[in-house]
């Protein structure tokens, strides 16, 4: 082989070795950045979580609240129904 011919193989495999190991850097690059905003991502989706879900049982707490109170305002007015609409009364009663 002459001297081109090892100068062209030689530059080749330099070629091919150097877009390998910056594909491969590139790539290695991609997934650290990636780990790094999942982590960020994650923190920030934990602590929006929290702050929903404390929200959300301070909200259920109050409706619950709110619930009961109405259910014996419906049990009282069920009651005062009942009463209006009972059996009339007789304080006279008629002897015939």
């Amino acid at each position: 082989m002459t001297t081109e011919t090892w100068t062209i193989v030689i530059s080749a495999i330099g070629i091919v070795l150097t877009l390998g190991t910056s594909t491969f850097v590139g790539a290695a690059w991609m997934v650290r950045r990636i780990d790094a905003v999942d982590e960020k991502l994650s923190t920030r989706i934990d602590a929006v979580d929290e702050k929903l879900s404390t929200r959300i049982d301070a909200v259920d707490e109050k409706l619950s609240t709110r619930i009961d109170a109405v259910a014996a305002d419906v049990t009282d007015l069920k009651i005062s129904v009942a009463r209006l609409e009972g059996p009339p009364r007789h304080l006279l009663t008629a002897s015939r």
